[in-house]
């Protein structure tokens, strides 16, 4: 598996066409809505982090460097 968001995407439609096969027995379509399931609640915390990341990249082209102590993770102090 890749770490970038596209690869995300891929990830994601690869899912929905596993739902949307013909002829998958009740058994089988229990068991992917479980792992779609589990795989958008993933997803969901992914695409959550970049947003957080993206507001944060944001910050600092609005305000400069006197913003990164209040970002630990991008390089202020931890607290």
């Amino acid at each position: 598996m890749k770490n970038k968001l596209t690869d995300l995407n891929d990830h994601l439609f690869a899912q929905l066409e596993r739902l949307s096969e013909e002829g998958l027995s009740p058994e089988t379509i229990e068991q992917e809505v479980k792992r779609t399931n589990a795989i958008v609640s993933v997803a969901d915390k992914i695409v959550g982090n970049a947003d957080l990341q993206l507001k944060a990249a944001k910050l600092f082209a609005e305000h400069g460097a006197q913003v990164i102590p209040m970002l630990p993770q991008i390089g202020g102090p931890k607290g």
